[in-house]
């Protein structure tokens, strides 16, 4: 350290000295004494050992850790194994909603041999692809103004975390192409409004657009925005798969007089969002909620979102739906593997199911209850591929939700920069000057044939099945290897119950969750 600090000062005499000869020398010393001044910093500095030890030669460390992940990205990492993204389905997206060809020459790079790689299985009698595009009809028996969802749908997205002019480009897209947006929790903005697409209004537990001044529940708030034309279903957030029970924080600086406005909160303070609901505390007033929701919508259809956890809650709201005689319209299942704005690494990596496994449970409880005729399930969770789209319906979804498949139609370059309010590309930004980058018209086009190119393209995977519906696809149609030498169907792999079975009769491995499952109480 004595010795650094010798040399440093050694170092600044020569530089005065110099400057004393001449005044030419400003040239050259200006930024050797701008090394000085770094390097006399981080010698005496205390936080950062390694810039006690090499001062500015460390910086050099920091400037390529901040890098590292473009590197990566660019210049490293292959085509087919890149997270959560890799490069060949980014491209896939980008193809298709600019209306490029996005055809792949010389065959497939991935290892089709690989455990876990999944096949769906086509058929040596394929159907012409049909002409007109599916609809799912939202809406069971207590609903008087049912939805029909298209196959692909905007998922969820709040006004905050993403620029208006995202906003407003997602919507336009929806409009144009005929399909569903989630406006996200942030609450039902004029963004959302303005375009005239459908919407699907989700409310999570700030109860953002109809909230008291309290936090709670606005039924009054909510019953007059429900009725407004473009909002066609109300979604209740339970969890989202990226961070399931976590709640959030918006700091006050964000909570600028608009956010403030749409989100019905004051302007300037920090609003917390609870990881807990508090309008219900058990399966049987969860359902009873959902119920009186729909009364307010004067019977637009009800639902909620969750990423399942314990199969054991989840049959006790059916079992609650059941002894009620009141169950939600739909259900959108979100997978661990989803995105978000932010969220804690270990949340992200270690809680709830994935999509797959989570679909299975919900669709196999509804239909071992009774209940799968009346409820719709949505499958939100990693979805960008026709191929995405068709696993997921085989895996037992109606319909899915994409979310970040949307932003990259919107020109997004998975920087992962959302939470730091600089995405380069005016995405999750609330950055003007950022966001004016984004062209609302142009991207709107974009969203529209990314969507419409995404379900033509799973239509046209179903044909090769042999399959002109979506109702015609049945699990033994989606294949996954166990080894090198093993492939089995998931109809072979997985239970799949039938209709009332659990009533009638629970098969062993469902018994123990079916008979503790308590329509009065959440418990694992």
């Amino acid at each position: 350290m004595l010795t650094t600090i010798c040399l440093l000062v050694l170092a600044a005499a020569s530089v005065v000295a110099a400057l004393a000869a001449s005044s030419w020398w400003w040239t050259a010393a200006a930024p050797l004494l701008l090394l000085f001044l770094t390097a006399l910093h981080d010698v005496m500095q205390r936080r950062h050992s390694l810039l006690r030890n090499y001062p500015v030669l460390g910086h050099l460390r920091f400037a390529l850790e901040a890098v590292r992940p473009e590197i990566q990205q660019y210049f490293i990492e292959r085509n087919f194994d890149g997270r959560p993204f890799d490069r060949d389905t980014r491209s896939l997206v980008y193809e298709r909603a600019k209306g490029t060809d996005s055809e792949e020459p010389f065959g497939s790079e991935r290892d089709l041999y690989a455990a876990g790689s999944e096949y769906l299985a086509p058929s040596m009698a394929p159907r012409p692809m049909p002409t007109r595009l599916p609809r799912v009809r939202v809406g069971g028996p207590d609903c008087t103004q049912p939805y029909d969802m298209a196959l692909l749908n905007i998922s969820a997205m709040s006004f905050g975390s993403l620029s208006s002019a995202a906003i407003r480009a997602l919507n336009t897209g929806a409009h144009l192409g005929g399909f569903a947006h989630d406006t996200g929790e942030g609450g039902l903005s004029d963004h959302h409004l303005r375009p005239g697409g459908d919407l699907v209004w989700e409310i999570g537990t700030g109860y953002f657009g109809c909230r008291t001044d309290d936090g709670g529940f606005d039924e009054e708030q909510f019953a007059r925005k429900a009725a407004h034309p473009h909002v066609k279903a109300i979604l209740l957030k339970i969890s989202q798969g990226a961070k399931p029970g976590v709640g959030g924080v918006l700091p006050g600086a964000k909570v600028n007089e608009e956010i403030a406005r749409v989100r019905g909160v004051p302007q300037g303070r920090t609003v917390l969002s609870p990881p807990y609901h508090r309008v219900y505390s058990t399966p049987r007033e969860l359902v009873r909620f959902l119920a009186r929701m729909r009364e307010l919508a004067d019977g637009k259809p009800i639902g909620f979102k969750l990423c399942v956890g314990s199969r054991r809650e989840f049959l006790a709201v059916c079992r609650a739906a059941l002894e009620e005689n009141a169950a939600p319209d739909f259900i959108v299942v979100d997978g661990a593997e989803g995105g978000t704005g932010a969220a804690p690494l270990e949340f992200a990596d270690t809680v709830g199911l994935p999509l797959g496994e989570g679909l299975m449970t919900v669709h196999n409880a509804l239909v071992g209850t009774g209940l799968r005729d009346r409820v719709r399930v949505g499958a939100a969770g990693k979805v960008a591929t026709g191929g995405d789209l068709v696993k997921r319906l085989l895996q037992g979804a109606d319909y899915t939700n994409a979310a970040r498949a949307t932003m990259f139609a919107l020109g997004c370059i998975q920087a992962q920069r959302c939470h730091t309010n600089t995405c380069p590309v005016g995405v999750a930004t609330q950055s003007r000057r950022r966001a004016r980058a984004l062209d609302v018209g142009d991207k709107a086009q974009r969203v529209r044939r990314y969507q419409e190119a995404t379900v033509r393209s799973a239509l046209e995977i179903m044909a090769a099945m042999g399959v002109d519906d979506p109702h015609g696809l049945r699990p033994h149609m989606l294949l996954q290897r166990i080894d090198p030498h093993t492939v089995r169907s998931y109809t072979e792999l997985h239970e799949w119950l039938s209709p009332g079975q659990l009533l009638a009769s629970p098969p062993e491995s469902w018994a123990a969750d079916w008979s503790a499952a308590d329509p009065d109480r959440f418990t694992h």
